[in-house]
């Protein structure tokens, strides 16, 4: 349940999804998460706490275990498109 209360906080799955792709600086993650610093930095801090996130060389990127967890979430964003398509 520990990785539900994290995962559930405001934009902390935004930043792993944002993250997805590959390394993003943090002005560019802060754009793209549409959000403000304290926000960003206060979930940068708890995500890297649990190394899922980690800084390197080019900004902020997933750890492989934050790659596995992208992965395992894949199913959810697949139902998730179909939920939506469906509401509509």
């Amino acid at each position: 349940m520990v990785a539900l209360d994290l995962l559930g906080r405001r934009t902390a799955l935004r930043v792993l999804w944002e993250l997805r792709e590959g390394s993003l600086t943090f002005r560019a993650l802060q754009d793209a998460c549409e959000t403000n610093t304290r926000l960003l930095n206060t979930r940068l801090t708890e995500l890297r706490e649990v190394d899922l996130v980690e800084h390197a060389e080019g900004g902020y990127r997933l750890t492989d275990e934050g790659r596995r967890l992208s992965k395992a979430l894949k199913p959810l964003s697949a139902w998730a498109d179909q939920w939506g398509r469906g509401k509509r």
